[in-house]
């Protein structure tokens, strides 16, 4: 992940990329009532099966949206949910699995 980086409005976020160069970023949260952050993918980057707008097309082609109309691609997660995935996550770091122990071990039964 790389250094951080402040908004236009002084608020602090960082950009990183997924295993497909996807771009992410987490950033502080204007929200005036409780810390909070924002978390997601940058771009939705809307596609459609190419069959669909090409004749023999394959794969998936890009879908142009109207410049009206938003998708909401970010997460906005209090400190609270943060906590919660944080548990997850390093499970994740430790094992590998997110799987909870106790439906682990009745699938291993």
């Amino acid at each position: 992940m790389g250094g951080g980086k402040k908004t236009e409005r002084g608020f602090d976020y960082f950009k990183f990329k997924d295993l497909y160069g996807k771009q992410y970023s987490i950033q502080k949260s204007s929200l005036a009532t409780e810390n909070a952050i924002w978390l997601g993918i940058d771009d939705a980057e809307p596609k459609i099966m190419a069959s669909k707008v090409i004749d023999g097309g394959t794969g998936w082609a890009k879908y142009p949206i109207h410049d009206d109309v938003v998708f909401n691609t970010r997460m906005h997660l209090s400190q609270k949910h943060v906590k919660d995935l944080i548990n997850i996550l390093q499970k994740f770091v430790d094992t590998g699995d997110i799987q909870h122990e106790n439906e682990k071990n009745k699938n291993e039964t």
